[in-house]
Parts: structure tokens; sequence; C-alpha cells
């Protein structure tokens, strides 16, 4: 059963894709530590520092939904994610179909700036139908859509998630300008994770 979904108070949300099966690492990479916690909820709660947060999740990830829970993340459980990144974009905007809009971000990806986050959600208020993060002239995460690719987005399956629509539709992304590389930063090997904990310990000191 899903949570109660969470919008903020003018409507608009964060979707966060944690369904993946992280072949490319070996293991479970969502709930290894980085920085005391596991690292899908580090990325939750750097977007629960801006907007209400739900998660789209594998029904069999039962620690990862515990964890989400004790952070205020509640989860929608899609058996369909098992069909790649864009079935668990559909669950999620499904879950919420009657937002205004949506930020959809990626739980293996721990560094965005909060500062980014509210920029892409500030570009969808002030009426972007699309709106993304561009550091040195690169897109990055998360992506936020208006309600009206909501049925757009409900349409996807396959691996690809939102890239093709986000082809299609180059011409009306609105770019949020920042300095951040953490638009770019996933983890997706262990070594990836080395150099990421890494990178928290040096902050910290």
């Amino acid at each position: 059963m899903n949570a109660a979904m969470p919008l903020t108070a003018d409507g608009y949300c964060a979707i966060l894709l944690a369904a993946g099966h992280a072949r490319r690492f070996g293991a479970d990479k969502l709930l290894q530590p980085l920085d005391g916690q596991p690292l899908a909820c580090v990325s939750a709660a750097r977007l629960l520092q801006v907007l209400p947060t739900v998660a789209v999740v594998r029904p069999t990830q039962h620690e990862l939904i515990d964890r989400f829970a004790a952070l205020g993340v509640p989860c929608v459980i899609s058996s369909a994610s098992e069909n790649g990144m864009g079935a668990s974009v559909a669950a999620g905007v499904a879950a919420r179909a009657d937002a205004k809009g949506w930020l959809i971000a990626l739980a293996d990806m721990p560094f965005i700036q909060p500062t980014t986050i509210a920029g892409v959600l500030a570009a969808l208020r002030a009426g972007a139908t699309i709106a993304a993060p561009y550091c040195q002239s690169r897109r990055g995460h998360p992506v936020g859509f208006a309600a009206a690719f909501g049925d757009a987005l409900c349409s996807l399956h396959g691996d690809a998630g939102a890239r093709e629509l986000l082809r299609q539709q180059a011409a009306n992304i609105t770019p949020v300008a920042c300095d951040d590389p953490g638009i770019f930063a996933d983890i997706d090997t262990p070594d990836n994770l080395a150099a990421a904990t890494l990178i928290v310990a040096q902050s910290a000191t």
C-alpha cells in the first residue's frame, strides 16, 4: 500500500527514483553508508530541505522502505519498476497526478545542492514547463516537469527514463544556471562510492 503522498502548499513534489537493481555496483548500493546514513537517504535529505519528496521502490526493498519512512519519505511501491526507470517515473507521477509539477531525482546522486533543487522548483513556479540545472553548459539533475507533461510521463517505460521526452522537448527546457557539479555525480560503482566517501571526509575536516 502506498503511503500518503505530500505536496507543497502550492502543489509540487519531488519524486526520488530508488527502484533500480544496481547491477554495476554488485550490491544494494542505495543502502551503502555515506556520511553516516544510507546513500539513498542522503539524496532524499537534500530534496527534503526544499520540498516534499516521495520515493519509488520495488516491493522487495523492505529495509530501504523502512529507512525512507524514518525520514518522512513515503514510498510508491511499484512492481512495474522491474521494467526500467521509465516505469518508475510513470509510477511516481501517477501517484501524485494532481500535482502542479514534479522534480524527478535519482537516489544515487547524493551531492546535488539544495540551492540547485530550489532553483529548479522556482523555475517551475515561474511558469517553466520543463526546467533543469545547467553547469558549464551541461544539463544535469533533477529535472522539473509541469503538469502539462503528466500524461507523457505516465506513459514512460523502459530504461531510458524521460531521455527521449527531453530530446523531443529540448527547445522548451528552461535552463537553471548553477555552479554545482553534484548535478552530474552519481554513484554507479564501489569506486564511485569510495571517492564520494573521501569527499565527505574531506569536507568534514
